[in-house]
This record gives structure tokens, C-alpha cells and sequence, in this order.
């Protein structure tokens, strides 16, 4: 389904990402843990090319872009339709109401009709807890309820593979749980899920693969039981050490 192969990527004179591959199957739900400036957001961004890396390749289902050739802006925007970004922050249209933020992507990017964008809208808010937050604009908007907008809005393009970059990194504590319970719910209909995140409470209960990152390559990966109970690298052990504490 999602595949990274040799991914290098740098700002400058800095290595942020350091022949990273990658591999996820359909339905699973893979979540990226590391310490701050390990490269797990770059990786993410790289993943639907909001950051250009200097060589490598990245495929989506069938579709693949090769970064050591040029590449055309249809190529790129094409390649962005194969999947969904949920932000750190909840970038959402101000001048815009709940139900018109969801549909934009659909009307603007894949012309759908205004009705059929509307009524998928509906139902996605429906599906997020928000039905009755619809109309409302994102001003009225608690931090949990907004990023549920931009889980729905993620969603409304019907993508292949979900992003998440640290969705809930922005929220009060007592917000976090509304959130998670819509990206569980995700998991739970069987969607293909990136999740770079701190909660590592989801990371146990959620991914079928854990990836710890630092220093811009991929120290160790498994399944949850076996990477949080009997990690193999000591740099594993030292993060999941420091975090318990």
C-alpha cells in the first residue's frame, strides 16, 4: 500500500532523514515515536511531499514518484490525492463553517458537486461526534472539537492512507481523549494510518507497528508488545526510560 524506499532528505547542510525505507500494509496502523527533532514530522511531510526529498521514492497503491527525476506539479498534486494530512495545528479556513471546511477539499481540488460534497460532509461530522457543531465557525471551536474537523476534512477525500503529525500535541489534556477515540475508531474500520505521536498509550492499544526514530534514521521497529516491553536497542531503552519516568 505505502512504501518509502532510500528516502534522503536534508535542510542545508543538515541530514534530516537518512535512507530511510519504509513499507506499511493496507489496514494496518503504523506509529512513529522518537524523541523532538528525530525527523518523524519530515518523514510524515516527505510521505505526501509537502517536503521534497533529495532523492528516493515514495509509492501510494500503485502510484509512485521517483525523486531523483523531475517531477511536474500534476505529478506532485496527483500523488497528494492518495492521501490525508491531520496538522499539529488544526489549519482550518476562519471565514469558513464547520461543514464548509469539509467540503472544500472535494469541491475545489477533485470538482466535486457542491450536494454531494455537502452530504459526505454531513455524514463525516456525523461520524466525528460534530453534527451539531456544523454551522458553527471554527472560532466556537474548543482545540479537540477543531481537530476533529481536520480528521473529517482529512477524510472527505476518500484517501487511500491517513497522516497524522502529533494531532494531538496542541490539545489541553482533557481534550486528547475525544480525539484519539475518533482515530481508534479509524483503526477499527480497517483504514491504512501513519501516526507520528507522544501517546504512547494509543501506540500500545492502536498500531499493529511501532517505529522509534533519532538522529534521522530508524533505530527500531516491531509490534507493541515486544518494542515497549523488550526493546533491542539501547537508544530505545534510554527513550522509553526517559518517557516512563
Amino acid at each position: 500500500m505505502l512504501t518509502m524506499d532510500h528516502i534522503y532528505k536534508q535542510f542545508g547542510d543538515l541530514v534530516v532523514l537518512k535512507d530511510i525505507s519504509l513499507n506499511v500494509e493496507q489496514g494496518k496502523v503504523v506509529v512513529i515515536i522518537g524523541p523532538s527533532g528525530s525527523g518523524k514530522t519530515t518523514l510524515l511531510r516527505c510521505l505526501n511531499v509537502l517536503e521534497r526529498p533529495e532523492s528516493g521514492s515514495v509509492t501510494i497503491d500503485q502510484q509512485t514518484l521517483n525523486f531523483t527525476k523531475k517531477l511536474t506539479k500534476k505529478q506532485i498534486r496527483d500523488f497528494r490525492k492518495q492521501s490525508g494530512m491531520v496538522f499539529q495545528t488544526y489549519n482550518l479556513f476562519p471565514h469558513l463553517s464547520v461543514i464548509q471546511n469539509v467540503m472544500e477539499g472535494p469541491v475545489t481540488v477533485q470538482k466535486v458537486d457542491k450536494n454531494k460534497a455537502r452530504d459526505k460532509a454531513a455524514e463525516l461530522l456525523t461520524k466525528v461526534g460534530l453534527q451539531e457543531k456544523m454551522y458553527e465557525y471554527p472560532y466556537k471551536l474548543s482545540g479537540g472539537q477543531q481537530q476533529r474537523v481536520g480528521i473529517a476534512r482529512a477524510m472527505a477525500i476518500d484517501p487511500k492512507v491517513m497522516l497524522f503529525d502529533e494531532p494531538t500535541s496542541a490539545l489541553d489534556p482533557e481534550l486528547v481523549g475525544e480525539v484519539l477515540r475518533v482515530m481508534k475508531g479509524l483503526a477499527n474500520e480497517g483504514r491504512t494510518m501513519v501516526v507520528v505521536t507522544h501517546e504512547m498509550k494509543f501506540a500500545k492499544e492502536v498500531a499493529d507497528e511501532v517505529i522509534f526514530m533519532d538522529d534521522g534514521v530508524i533505530v527500531e521497529r516491531g509490534a507493541p508488545s515486544v518494542l515497549f516491553e523488550h526493546p533491542k536497542e539501547q537508544r530505545t531503552r534510554q527513550f522509553l526510560n526517559m518517557i516512563n519516568q
